[in-house]
């Protein structure tokens, strides 16, 4: 069923799919005839107004075996520890690092069960702003899907290969690949074991490539390397819970059939993954650092040019050639929040301590930049080509907002170090003015 996938390629695009098992299932000419080709529904799922500019209009048409208004009334549940009131627990402007997230060992926890969020600003019924997740399980969604009427997801898997079924089609997203699945988009997540993740969601508007400037036509990630599902298919008549997070709470409705019963589909407001390893490095060749937004994967704009709502930014393995130059990142005071995690390997800036599964916050004009055993290194090593971020891969959400942590993030989890500052204090004084 997961082997051997057909995904369609590019970003953005206008795409059209259908399931092979039902050829001529699209109609032909216009979205919405009197009677669809098999009996099907016709369903537009729209991603933005119906007036925003054609380059930023996202909508799709659904041609599906029942439409998505059957069910019944959504009910309230327990939210977890999911929340959007970012005013509730009092801001810490400190550096901060977590251990690795534990990942349930005892019971069956899926991924909606096993969702926390660690920070955020903003609101989604004012559609402005973002939240930082971690989601760790250990069992699939079992005659269960999701749909996020907040915002976008954008997931990245640390431990254990996800296994996707959306409206779409089926996405399997292994660590060191991420996935983007747009707001209101159904899906269900299979698991082949414990797993663990962190998820960067954001409620304005959708994630974009970022614009390349003197760059070029090439560079970054290209488009062509982004894969969204093709058309797939259940028709199950089977009790299914669909569980909606609306306003930063859950609720649940039932209904008795399957909801990944589209069988043809077209447009652009598709979900999509992309590996991580066809990033196309760019980095300087003489001497100093370029600003690490020449890392950025993807970025959700804000409504002022040049500044983010949110950026996805990855440290991937690369040659570093730079003379007369200190290496690793620099000290750094930021009008950006900045959120680390590590997916696999060691950091380069602090190799001990910063784990993966776990993750760093260092707010907005919070200090941050190599510990003292990096500084010391750099300082005297010998600058010659070399490799660096070999097995590696640490990624950070950066936005514009000031992130304030959940009080689940900075005491319930019990994963918080508060001796994470001392790794700067060995920091040495080396000022000397010259004898004259």
């Amino acid at each position: 069923m997961w082997e051997d996938l057909k995904y369609l390629t590019g970003f953005g695009n206008e795409f059209a799919s259908e399931d092979p098992r039902c050829p001529a299932s699209l109609p032909v000419g216009q979205n919405s005839p009197q009677v669809c080709p098999y009996g099907l529904y016709a369903e537009q799922l729209s991603g933005s107004a119906f007036t925003a500019p054609r380059e930023t209009n996202r909508r799709s048409w659904l041609y599906r075996i029942r439409p998505s208004v059957l069910h019944r009334p959504f009910e309230r549940i327990d939210s977890n520890h999911l929340t959007v009131d970012f005013s509730a627990h009092p801001p810490n402007p400190n550096q901060m690092r977590w251990k690795p997230f534990d990942i349930p060992t005892d019971g069956q926890v899926d991924f909606v069960q096993g969702l926390r969020t660690l920070c955020g600003a903003g609101q989604p019924a004012t559609r402005n702003g973002l939240a930082v997740h971690i989601y760790t399980c250990n069992v699939a969604m079992e005659n269960k899907s999701m749909q996020n009427s907040d915002g976008d997801f954008l997931i990245v898997p640390q431990q254990g290969t996800l296994r996707i079924k959306t409206e779409f089609g089926r996405l399997v997203v292994a660590p060191n690949e991420i996935c983007v699945i747009q707001q209101g988009i159904r899906f269900s997540i299979d698991v082949e074991g414990p797993s663990r993740g962190y998820i960067l969601e954001v409620y304005d508007t959708h994630f974009q490539l970022p614009n390349l400037g003197p760059i070029g036509a090439n560079g970054l990630a290209n488009p062509r390397d982004f894969k969204s599902p093709s058309a797939w298919f259940e028709d199950l008549d089977v009790e299914h819970t669909v569980i909606n997070k609306y306003g930063g709470r859950l609720f649940q409705a039932v209904q008795q059939h399957s909801p990944f019963d589209v069988v043809a589909w077209h447009g652009n407001y598709v979900p999509y993954k992309y590996n991580l390893a066809d990033f196309m490095v760019i980095n300087s060749v003489e001497f100093d650092h370029c600003d690490p937004s020449i890392f950025t994967v993807l970025t959700c704009p804000s409504v002022r040019p040049g500044v983010a709502i949110a950026d996805f930014v990855i440290f991937p393995p690369r040659w570093s050639v730079t003379e007369h130059t200190f290496r690793p990142p620099y000290y750094h005071r930021n009008c950006m929040s900045e959120f680390m995690g590590l997916i696999l390997g060691k950091y380069e800036a602090k190799e001990e301590g910063f784990m993966p599964g776990g993750a760093t916050l260092h707010s907005m004009m919070t200090p941050h930049g190599p510990d003292a055993a990096c500084f010391e290194a750099a300082s005297k090593a010998e600058l010659k080509p070399g490799r660096v971020a070999d097995g590696t891969q640490s990624f950070m959400f950066e936005s514009s907002l000031m992130l304030a942590v959940t009080q689940w993030a900075e005491e319930t989890c019990c994963k918080l170090e508060k001796d994470y500052y001392e790794c700067w204090q060995p920091l040495k004084k080396h000022f000397r003015i010259a004898e004259p």
